[in-house]
This record gives structure tokens, sequence and C-alpha cells, in this order.
């Protein structure tokens, strides 16, 4: 009854909304308004509203902007870039200077804060050695030449660092605010932004309301009045508003309804530079051997899952998708035989003594689909049972951080278009690698292609992918994403689809 009411009143705050309202469906509930907590999609749409960074993405290609910066200057090495700051105010009217990027980033990177995405930082000289506890705040490469200049010194040369500050985890919080109010800055009565929207209203589990910021630098270009986020987990329910007429942007659609959604003009698919995969916990057994995880891999028909069950994304057997001067491993295909062989070599021939595991997901349909398929595949192919659970999403991503899981469903959208972003985290004690894989071939060849440059560092790369997928089969990669939007663009300019999918409000406008 909770959920029907709540339903209710989305459709009704929905049904109330002008032409210059703009409703998405957000998918889940937020873990927290402060950009240093953030580690989601769901999270990074509410960051494009309240704050800004450095640079933020171009609505067409993801190529960065300027935000805060209005230009930026490499040294002849690419060690140090200088950044340049434009006249800009927080929405207390306090103004936004270089400092406040230099405590903003050492707060993010304190070990006592322990801040997911913390080590996207780690390219900054000292960085991790300060955010590790092995050196301290004074020794990060960060200064402020003055209130509009602001230099970073690298460690190696880094060209797409610029790239990467685009990202909610180089993002500038209000330090001044945080220090008035400590934790409770961000509770929406003590909340200070320098995005292009204010928090009108935040009601949980129903709806997030924001409003044009007037002291945002480019507040005249900020079209949409008043912008509407929904935390709908139900795929069907928000389909259904969209199609009503209730929610004008919808990111996620039915799988079983695809063959009738395709063709309406306003579904748009394309290509998305992430990978849809199986997160293993290395560290449980039998799944520290390697061969069950490649016969894990080898066991579920991928072409069938994208083909048929969801009708959409390509397979993928490897974690970068292909890109320009990138060619990924050729992976474990799809090959049962094999995995039953493989198997067998680690001890359990036919699946006879395999102990019973958990497939983790967060609550979706299109989730449950998937995961439904692939137990099928494994109790056919392999003879193992594998029962799936499912949780709300905060609660998932708590026990995935936990490495509290034995293999978990997982999503990876490029936090920047570059194949390290896919191989960063994989890394020995990177944040985001909750499965706790470790290799010190793959490491070294990571800190390897950090001191290259142009295709001597993409081939380097490459070789740390086949460690990760041909050797070790770390993860599972099980398809590449396809966007897929459905958006009435003859009522709205400035949407495009775009590499990442990501889309700076700013840049959506009604159509007169």
């Amino acid at each position: 009854m909770k959920k029907a009411l709540i339903v209710l009143t989305m459709l009704a705050v929905a049904l109330s909304a002008g032409a210059q309202t703009f409703v998405m469906n957000n998918g889940a509930e937020i873990e927290s308004l402060d950009p240093a907590v953030m580690e989601s999609v769901t999270s990074h749409r509410v960051y494009m509203a309240l704050f800004e960074g450095l640079f933020i993405s171009d609505p067409k290609t993801n190529a960065p902007l300027p935000g805060m910066a209005t230009k930026y200057k490499f040294s002849s090495d690419y060690k140090t870039v200088t950044f340049t700051l434009r006249k800009a105010y927080w929405s207390d009217g306090v103004q936004v200077t270089a400092q406040d990027f230099v405590d903003s980033w050492i707060r993010k990177l304190d070990p006592k804060n322990a801040f997911t995405y913390a080590d996207l930082l780690w390219d900054i000289v000292g960085a991790q050695e300060f955010s590790t506890g092995k050196g301290t705040a004074a020794g990060v490469g960060l200064k402020a030449l003055n209130p509009t200049t602001f230099e970073v010194k690298l460690k190696n040369p880094t060209p797409h660092f610029v790239q990467k500050v685009v990202h909610y985890a180089f993002a500038v919080v209000p330090m001044h605010a945080i220090k008035k109010y400590g934790a409770d800055w961000v509770l929406p009565k003590n909340l200070v932004v320098n995005g292009a929207y204010l928090l009108k209203e935040w009601r949980p589990q129903e709806k997030m309301v924001f409003t044009p910021n007037p002291k945002y630098w480019d507040a005249k270009n900020v079209k949409i009045k008043e912008l509407v986020l929904l935390p709908i987990d139900d795929v069907n329910t928000a389909y259904n508003m969209y199609i009503n007429g209730d929610i004008d942007w919808i990111d996620v659609v039915p799988a079983e309804l695809m063959d009738t959604i395709k063709l309406r003009a306003d579904y748009h698919v394309g290509p998305e530079y992430g990978t849809y995969y199986l997160n293993i916990n290395v560290t449980k057994k039998p799944l520290d051997d390697a061969r069950v995880r490649q016969a894990l891999s080898m066991a579920f028909d991928r072409t069938v899952l994208t083909n048929t069950i969801l009708k959409s994304h390509f397979p993928a057997f490897a974690n970068v998708p292909p890109s320009a001067g990138y060619t990924p491993p050729k992976g474990t295909g799809y090959n049962p035989e094999e995995a039953k062989k493989l198997l067998a070599a680690a001890g359990y021939p036919g699946g006879a003594g395999f102990p019973k595991f958990q497939l983790l997901y967060n609550t979706s349909s299109n989730h449950q689909k998937v995961m439904q398929f692939i137990q099928a595949e494994w109790k056919k192919n392999l003879g193992i049972e594998v029962e799936l659970i499912n949780q709300e999403f905060t609660t998932y991503l708590d026990t995935k951080s936990a490495h509290d899981f034995d293999i978990a469903r997982a999503g990876w959208i490029a936090d920047y278009l570059d194949p390290a972003t896919f191989l960063d985290m994989w890394e020995t004690g990177n944040s985001q690698n909750d499965g706790l894989y470790s290799s010190k071939e793959y490491d070294a060849l990571l800190a390897k292609s950090r001191t290259q440059l142009g295709a001597a560092r993409l081939k380097t790369m490459m070789e740390a992918e086949a460690v990760l997928i041909n050797k070790d089969m770390g993860i599972i990669p099980i398809y590449y994403y396809q966007t897929q939007a459905m958006i009435d663009l003859s009522k709205w300019n400035g949407w495009y689809l775009n590499p990442m999918n990501v889309h700076a409000w700013k840049f959506i406008s009604p159509k007169k």
C-alpha cells in the first residue's frame, strides 16, 4: 500500500507540471548530497543539478567544456596543469576560489574520511600517499596561485587529466559551509551549491525538485524552470508514466516491450561507453579458483541474452569496450563443454560438491531477467545452484562496498573517455575493487602505462586487460551498454545521444 501511495504522489507531481517543468525518472534514491560520498549514475544526475566542477560534459560529445574554469594550460611535459577560474559564486554569495578547489580535493583525499573514488585523484603528486596514510596534505601537488588560478602537479604525463576533472570526484564543495555546519551541511536547509539549480524540495523515496540558481554564473541560459527527479526502481511503472505524459525522460525501458518500443519515434538508442558485468568476490572459495571463474563465464550464452531476453546491448567478453586504438582481449567465448572440463579440473565434475552461492543484484525487473537467465544457464550447463538476492540500490551499494557478497551484478559507465576508467578500478586496493581482485602483474602493467603516452600506453593497457580477463577472469563481462532512452525531442532541445549518456541539465530546454 505504501508503494502505491508513493506512485500516486509521483503521478500527482507529474500531472501538476507545466511546460517549463522537466520530469525524469532517476531510478533510485541517491546516497548523499555530498559529492564526496556519491558513487552512482543516479547521484551524478543530482550532482549535475547542484554543483559544477572545473569543466562540464559537452551534451553531444562528452568532451570537457568550461565550467568553473574558463581555460587550462599544460606544461610541455604534461606533468603540470594550470586552471584559470571564472568569477563565480556560491548560492550564499561567497566567491568560488582556487583555494576552495585545493581544500575540497584535500578533503576528498583525507584518509580519515575514507571517501569512495579518492583514488581517481591519485594522478596528483602525493595524493596516493596522503589518502593511504603514508603522506601529508602538504605533500599533495595542489596550489592556489591566486583566487582564480589553480595549479595541479601530476606524477606522470597525463594529457587526459582534463577529461577526468569533469567527474564529481573532483567536485568543489563549500568549505565555509562545511566549517560552519559540519556534517549537517548537506541538510537541505544548510545546503550551499554552485551549480545551475537549487534544491527546492526532497522527499526521500518520492521526489527531488530543483529550481534555477540565480547566483549561477550562466543563469541566463538555464531554461528549465523546475526539474523533478523521481526515484522509481520499477521499470514498468516508469514506462507507463512516460507513456501517459507524466515523465519526460526515462533511460531504462522494459525488455519485454522492446519490439513495440523500437518502433516509436521517441525511442533513442546508441552505443554507450560502458560494460555490464559480474563482480566476483575472488577471496571466497571456490570462486578464488580462476578455472571456476572461467567456467562460469563460458557457461551462459550472451547472444541469446542480448538478442532474445533483453533485445538490446552487445555481447561482451572483455572489460573495456572497443574504441579507437584499443582492441580488448577475446575472452572466454561461449563454450559450455570446455566450461564443464574446467569445472571438473577444479574438483567439481558435473557440479558435484559445488557449494550453493548467492548472486546479488539491485532491484530492477531488467536486472532480474538477466540474473534469472544466468542462474538457469549455470544449472543447465554446469549443474550448479545459485540463489538470487535482490536489494534496494543504496543497500546493494553498501553490501558490495563491504565485500559481503559472492557474485554481484555491476555496471560501469565510463567516468571519462579513456580505457583507463575501466582498468584502474581493478588495481589492488582501489576503492571500486569490490571483488578484491589482486595481481602484481596487472598492477605493474597499469603502473607502466601511466608513464607512457599514445599508442605505447594503449598497448600496455591492452596487455593489462589480457591478464585480468584471459588469464585471471577477475570479473565476468556480460554486455556492452546501449543507451536506451525515451524522450520526445519534438518538445525538448539540447538532449543528444552521447558516449557516456551524460546530460548536463543546463543544456536541456523546452521547444517553443
